[in-house]
């Protein structure tokens, strides 16, 4: 007698179901998406319990006849597939065919449907995989999905379900995550006979749904991301790097309208805000992805979370491109926000660390800013409780900084504080001399190399087996850099000349930082040099930068503040560290009930 058997149709469901129907968020997700690609303009999900109790979900799309309504019961029944070329260039987005059936097999499953223009709609119940009860009656035009006793018929399904607050926060993911996909859409979102979420329809921009599904406390304006490449286009809205919802929201990836998981996007994004985000921290935000059908194979994947590119290297760098745009932009938006420019004057440099500085071919050196004060040794600040530690600049303070400015002083030995035209600025010192010294270091490695100090004394050291195979590798590299060593028998090398934007510093302290940096660079960024440079000159302009409790004088401060201006990029510093802080004065009006 053979061994092997064909499974009946009711089980073949129940092994479907295990694969597309994970948990309650998953019959959600299915049931809306047939109801988006049925052309509705509404749809409601009601929900009670977690999600086993009941799943209820409305449109008004097109709807089905009778016939339809039977035969969507049916393994490998869809209306959205003919053939094998319609699988290749897929749009639509539930097209498996067996959601419905698995669904039906393990829960209670009520369809009714109307066609438009039909006087009679249709009513199928299944309980469990079996068909129960199918008649006409009369219901509004479209598709009503009710899923009750989910899991019941497979208890030990439901064990492994979370809590309902686990469960519900997925399923209001699903939910935005069609909001957010399709912008005309009207969404209403039930929880236990609470109205949950209301979005209009045929009226919200995506920016709008943005704001209200991902930055409802966003007032700020968002970091705005498009670019295209042939017949391929980014879009999209990014929280800024230092919004305060930024360490809860999430990134959310669609591709032409499918939400997605994807590393190599998500990668994308946070190569592309380099410099902007702190170490840990993640992007957030929607990006949305248009390309080709035929470019990106969306079913590899049972619940087609995940997609296959074609062009992935391609996707990636325009992604990259795309944040790197929409963050020029951005530092444009807060600098007309702080000092008043013109929207469109700042720019975010692109140039790789490997290549020519300018179009002309000039690199002349760059002056280095605060050399003086970075000399002076630091004296750490002792609070005192008669008088707040703030350096006051007097009214003959010089102009030079910035029109609109007023130079208020120095909080703390750490922050410079300034009048403007609308509110208050507080800068952070140090953060804002590494953004400086960081340009700096930039545009002279991208020259002939940075400019080194020569040591009246040589300094000898003896550097452990890494950091000598680092010397015997990368000379070149450290000579570009501004470090000259030499070997002088035995483990022992001579230190000649250190970055001179370093100078006022010991130079063993130098060499230990440069060659330690150096080595974990070259793990972290796998060889990518011009990565790799970067993690290094911002590890060199943090080390060189003046730090906080250090007092600085009023020309020092007016001279900071007009650098600050002139960089292209001063938002943030090189490890992602916000560099100023803009108040309004209708903010701080606010704070004392001025308003």
């Amino acid at each position: 007698m053979s061994r092997i058997r064909i499974l009946s149709e009711n089980l073949a469901n129940q092994i479907a179901a295990g694969e597309v129907v994970e948990r309650p968020a998953s019959v959600v997700k299915e049931l809306v998406e047939n109801a988006v690609d049925a052309g509705a303009s509404r749809v409601e999900v009601w929900v009670e319990g977690n999600g086993t109790r009941l799943i209820r979900v409305l449109d008004d799309g097109c709807g089905m006849d009778a016939d339809d309504v039977l035969l969507s019961l049916e393994r490998h029944a869809t209306s959205k597939l003919a053939s094998q070329e319609d699988l290749a260039a897929i749009l639509t987005l539930g097209f498996r065919g067996e959601a419905l059936p698995a669904i039906a097999s393990v829960a209670r499953l009520t369809i009714t449907s109307r066609l438009a223009g039909a006087d009679l709609g249709m009513r199928a119940e299944i309980r469990f995989g079996r068909l129960e009860v199918a008649h006409e009656m009369g219901c509004p035009q479209g598709t009503a999905m009710e899923v009750q006793d989910l899991f019941g018929n497979v208890p030990a399904r439901r064990k492994f379900l979370k809590s309902a607050a686990t469960e519900l926060a997925h399923i209001e993911e699903v939910v935005k995550a069609c909001g957010l996909a399709r912008p005309a859409l009207g969404l209403r979102f039930m929880v236990n006979g609470r109205e949950a979420l209301n979005l209009p329809g045929g009226c919200d921009s995506l920016e709008k749904r943005v704001r209200r599904l991902v930055a409802p406390r966003e007032a700020g304006p968002l970091v705005a991301v498009q670019a295209t490449a042939g017949d391929m286009e980014v879009q999209g809205f990014l929280l800024p790097p230092d919004s305060g919802q930024a360490g809860s929201a999430r990134l959310r990836l669609l591709v032409n309208g499918r939400p997605v998981r994807d590393r190599m996007m998500t990668h994308g994004v946070s190569e592309g805000l380099t410099g902007f985000l702190l170490k840990g921290h993640r992007p957030a935000g929607v990006l949305f992805l248009s390309l080709p059908p035929d470019a990106v194979d969306v079913n590899v994947h049972p619940t087609k979370q995940e997609v296959r590119f074609r062009k992935s290297s391609e996707i990636h760098d325009l992604v990259v491109r795309a944040v790197r745009d929409g963050m020029a932009s951005h530092q444009d938006e807060v600098r007309h926000a702080v000092f008043g420019v013109p929207v469109g004057q700042a720019t975010l440099p692109r140039t790789s660390l490997t290549s020519q500085a300018s179009p002309t071919g000039q690199t002349g050196p760059t002056e280095l800013p605060l050399a003086s004060a970075a000399a002076e040794p630091e004296r750490p600040y002792v609070a005192q409780a008669q008088t707040l530690p703030l350096a006051p600049a007097p009214a003959s303070a010089p102009a030079a900084a910035l029109p609109g400015f007023r130079l208020i002083g120095q909080l703390h030995n750490a922050y410079i504080l300034c009048e403007t035209a609308d509110g208050l600025v507080a800068i952070d010192q140090h953060a804002l001399q590494e953004r400086i010294l960081f340009e700096t270091l930039k545009e002279q490695y991208r020259g002939p190399g940075i400019a080194s100090q020569v040591l009246l004394f040589p300094k000898m050291l003896e550097p452990d087996p890494a950091a000598r195979a680092v010397l015997e590798n990368h000379a070149d590299d450290l000579a570009r850099l501004g470090l000259t060593m030499e070997p002088f028998g035995g483990d022992s090398y001579v230190v000649k000349a250190v970055p001179a934007i370093m100078g006022h510093l010991e130079p063993g302290e130098i060499v230990q930082g440069i060659l330690v940096r150096f080595s974990e660079a070259l793990a972290e960024a796998g060889g990518r040099a011009a990565t790799r440079m970067e993690d290094i000159l911002a590890s060199m302009a943090c080390k060189a930068a003046i730090k906080a409790g250090h007092r600085l004088h009023e020309e020092e401060m007016v001279h900071l503040i007009a650098k600050l201006n002139q960089s292209p990029i001063f938002s943030h510093c090189p490890h992602g560290r916000p560099v100023l802080k803009h108040f309004d004065l209708a903010t701080i009006q606010r704070w004392f009930h001025r308003t």
